[in-house]
């Protein structure tokens, strides 16, 4: 017979095996047999009465600690962004322990109010927090929810959508509105959804004044859930940052590495330096220095920064101000390039040759002090012999850097990457945060210089990582798929140009099509339909090239600040080269490190698409603000989207989209066609297609959702040449070739995987 174990040894056991706990566990773990049993219940039930443990079923546990598997219900996000979890069968008089979510790219998107079936683990690491958990499955979705303005009403009143994409108001009743005022921005839960009429809900929070100043992007942050405030554990962290020391640090203090950034930049994470070269194997050739803020050296792998870090993904950019994946500490001083103050970075020195072609290159992790900071207006100043107050010093550094930049441009040319011309609209906010003007971003030598230089870095920072065999993410951006290339030949074809079938697809070949429609009148339509046809870059531990740059190999490395796959990228070099603290963390070293890398690539390729979103309708409501006391003019634009029910047409004046609806296109039924990207009438024959010039009058602006309506005033005749109905009835040849794409998209993951 074995000896009874202690109170004391069974709590032990209950503590480190949570998910053995039963009464027949703990017999089986101390090896109690047979009329012992009687005496362990006997125990079990006295630490019961004490409080030491409690039931929960079969099973028992200390005060306050949770099952390894369980059902909990989804809280709201915290001020970060953060989802942590309630146990659904918690009835104790203490609260519950904190339980955060670790969410994987594969689960679905949770929500407040969800009931999820999840495995647990405790946190050993954050100070404050018990758990973490992993999602097993959703079983049951929490009340939809909605972000939207309050129209007070004689019981209760309605709320009317902030997204543009939801056409249909929510109903309150009278004892619902938690004192919302009318015209207020809300947010409210659905509570039910009538057979008929409109669904009915209730008011959860009241935002203010949605016309406030600053508030077009508080809504766009609240509505896709971007964080844009920080905890106290991640504040703390980069306040109590450590000062970085020159140990293992090469001094760059006596390198010109000037900064030239967008006029109104927040933040300066990269630096550019050239040198005439002085090797005499080089004649003619160029150094060229690529410094980037350190920001391994602060943010540590398993650290809260990093935690955040990797949970944002990446920094948001609005006009009125950033939702940044860093702490202001770091990202506006200790990780900026601040003019006349010593910075840790890691840079590369690249040897150009004449033609511009690289010789080679080496990185390295330095101290610098840069001696300006200057914008893309000044430094283009000096290159065309018009800057003012530009001391000599400097503008002599700027003059050998747009020398070198000739020379790797010449190498650019070469290349051929894909050579799009797409005007960047830039929205000018006055001091009282509303539109004063609205223009197209200038385009200088300067711009291309930094973005030349920025490539050349980030391919060697692929290639260097790459031999070394370690572990990185790419920037991939795959060629485009077969039927996108299918719908843009149906385009190309309509307007008498041809982009040939049976041989493999190059840049080279777009930009023929996009110089020789250059100086006619289908340019737009030509530089549309070849964006349309291209895939969505994306990030991934596999290396699929870049088609765009027609680049082999290409990962981010120039902006750790404000993209987290450039943070990994830069630990990966530490550690690869040696150069010292700030490496890669395990999860980036053990047998796991692939898998952990996936993860993180579909995580940042996801934030970053959220981020796009949120700027882009943050733009627009803008947009629509600046025009709303526009109603009734007309103005001048082109069709930028073709749908069975509109047009999105793209003002020239300001580049606001809108819808034109079909039904003021005509009186009569109009087909849509997606290959062509067009609507064609099926009486008239008359047709609607994607780059064609109309006139339109805009009949409706909404600045809340940031939606245009507009009604046809005139259209120029369509670049898509009308087949009338004899075009309608190609079904069948269609449907062929839809089936050999298909066919050829399967090859193609097989191939792959």
């Amino acid at each position: 017979m074995v000896e009874m174990p202690s109170k004391a040894q069974i709590l032990d056991w209950v503590r480190e095996n949570p998910d053995q706990s039963a009464k027949r566990d703990i017999a089986r773990a101390f090896g109690i047999k047979g009329a012992q049993r009687v005496e362990l219940k006997r125990v079990l039930r006295e630490l019961e009465d004490e409080g030491a443990i409690e039931r929960t079923g079969r099973r028992v546990r200390p005060p306050g600690h949770l099952p390894p598997v369980g059902l909990f219900e989804v809280q709201r996000p915290d001020a970060s962004g953060d989802l942590f979890l309630r146990p659904k069968d918690w009835d104790a008089e203490t609260p519950p322990p904190p339980v955060l979510f670790q969410p994987r790219s594969s689960d679905p998107a949770l929500a407040e109010g969800d009931t999820v079936l999840v495995k647990i683990r405790p946190n050993h690491t954050e100070e404050g927090l018990a758990y973490e958990a992993r999602l097993i499955r959703r079983l049951t979705q929490g009340a939809p929810r909605m972000l939207g303005i309050f129209r007070k009403g004689a019981e209760g009143g309605r709320i009317l959508p902030v997204d543009k994409k939801s056409d249909r108001e929510w109903e309150v009743a009278a004892g619902a509105t938690n004192g919302a005022e009318d015209g207020e921005l809300v947010e409210a839960e659905r509570v039910s959804r009538e057979r008929f009429g409109l669904p009915r809900a209730r008011i959860l929070e009241r935002l203010g004044d949605p016309g406030a100043p600053r508030s077009v992007s508080l809504i766009a942050m609240r509505q896709h859930a971007i964080a844009y405030e920080f905890d106290e554990a991640v504040l703390a962290e980069a306040e109590g940052a450590p000062p970085a020391t020159m140990d293992s640090r090469e001094d760059l203090r006596h390198l010109p590495l000037v900064t030239i950034d967008p006029s109104d930049a927040r933040d300066h994470d990269d630096a550019v330096a050239a040198l005439r070269d002085e090797d005499p194997a080089n004649p003619g050739g160029h150094v060229v220095w690529v410094a980037i803020a350190d920001v391994a050296w602060y943010v540590r792998p398993g650290s809260a920064l990093d935690r955040e870090a990797r949970r944002r993904g990446n920094s948001t950019y609005f006009p009125d101000r950033v939702a940044p994946m860093l702490p202001e500490r770091l990202s506006a001083d200790l990780c900026s390039l601040v003019e006349g103050e010593d910075r840790p970075c890691v840079a590369l020195r690249m040897q150009i040759a004449p033609d511009g072609s690289r010789l080679s290159h080496r990185f390295t992790r330095a101290m610098m002090r840069s001696p300006a900071a200057l914008s893309y207006e000044q430094a283009q100043g000096v290159e065309d012999g018009t800057a003012e107050g530009i001391a000599e010093p400097v503008a002599a550094v700027l003059r050998t850097l747009f020398a070198a930049y000739r020379t790797v441009a010449a190498a650019r040319d070469r290349r051929q990457p894909l050579a799009l011309e797409l005007p960047e609209r830039q929205v000018v906010l006055d001091e009282a945060g509303t539109v004063s003007a609205v223009r197209q971003r200038a385009r200088f030598d300067a711009h291309r210089l930094i973005e030349e230089f920025m490539v050349l870095a980030n391919v060697c920072a692929a290639e260097t990582l790459e031999a070394r065999k370690a572990g990185f993410l790419y920037r991939t951006h795959e060629e485009p798929a077969e039927e996108k290339l299918e719908a843009l030949r149906e385009v190309l074809d309509s307007i008498g140009l041809v982009l040939p079938k049976g041989q493999a697809l190059q840049t080279r070949q777009l930009n023929a099509l996009l110089r020789e429609a250059a100086e006619g009148p289908h340019a737009e339509i030509v530089n549309l339909a070849v964006l349309r046809a291209q895939t969505q870059a994306y990030y991934a531990p596999e290396n699929f090239g870049h088609f765009g740059l027609n680049l082999q190999r290409y990962a981010h490395f120039t902006s750790p600040i404000r993209r987290y796959a450039d943070l990994i990228l830069h630990r990966a070099l530490i550690g690869a080269l040696g150069l010292g603290e700030g490496g890669p963390g395990p999860e980036l070293r053990g047998p796991e490190a692939r898998a952990s890398l996936r993860e993180t690539a579909e995580h940042v390729s996801r934030t970053e698409r959220i981020s796009m979103e949120a700027e882009r309708d943050t733009t627009d409501r803008y947009l629509a603000a600046y025009l709303a006391d526009r109603e009734g003019a007309e103005f001048r634009g082109r069709v930028s989207g073709v749908q069975r029910f509109g047009l999105f047409v793209a003002l020239d004046e300001t580049g606001a989209d809108g819808l034109l609806p079909v039904r003021g296109l005509g009186d009569e039924f109009f087909h849509h066609d997606p290959d062509r990207q067009c609507l064609v009438g099926e009486r008239s024959g008359m047709t609607y297609g994607l780059g064609q010039r109309l006139v339109v009058r805009l009949r409706e602006a909404v600045p809340i959702t940031g939606g245009l309506l507009f009604e046809l005033v005139s259209a120029e005749a369509s670049p898509a040449r009308s087949r009338g109905r004899a075009g309608l009835g190609q079904g069948p040849r269609r449907k062929l070739a839809r089936e050999r794409i298909a066919r050829a998209k399967a090859a193609r993951k097989a191939r792959r995987r």
